[in-house]
């Protein structure tokens, strides 16, 4: 029942990833993490992976509104033994509480750039091509 390392997360780290996230989307919903950076910024959680043996999950934060997104991630890092034990009681069927890792996501920032690319005049000049040769 084991998977190869290539072939992707099992079934069950996308199942306790998206259970952390909820638990973890929560907490920073009710506010129970005391820190003037987090208090001042809605943070969206993306995200979380968890390691092939549950016992490290890293979540995928976007700071919305906070100057330094950085400053972020480095307070919920600060804050991440205080998060594991607030989340344990959402999270009480799991044989071993993960330690907690967040981590900046970028991804909307990768969409954007390949988005901008699409839209290039080079990359329409190309289409433009495309679209001609298979018309004749």
């Amino acid at each position: 029942m084991s998977r190869t390392s290539g072939s992707g997360p099992s079934q069950r780290m996308l199942r306790v990833g998206e259970q952390v996230r909820h638990a973890l989307s929560d907490l920073l919903r009710r506010g129970e993490i005391i820190d003037p950076v987090i208090e001042t910024s809605v943070i969206s959680i993306s995200e979380v992976r968890m390691s092939p043996d549950l016992k490290i999950a890293t979540a995928f934060v976007s700071p919305l509104g906070a100057a330094d997104d950085g400053a972020v991630v480095k307070a919920l890092n600060s804050h991440a033994k205080f998060i594991r034990g607030r989340v344990t009681h959402a999270l009480r069927q799991m044989k071993y509480m993960p330690e907690f890792r967040f981590r900046l996501d970028t991804s909307f920032d990768n969409f954007a750039r390949i988005d901008e690319l699409l839209k290039s005049p080079e990359v329409a000049r190309d289409l433009d091509q495309d679209s001609n040769d298979k018309d004749d």
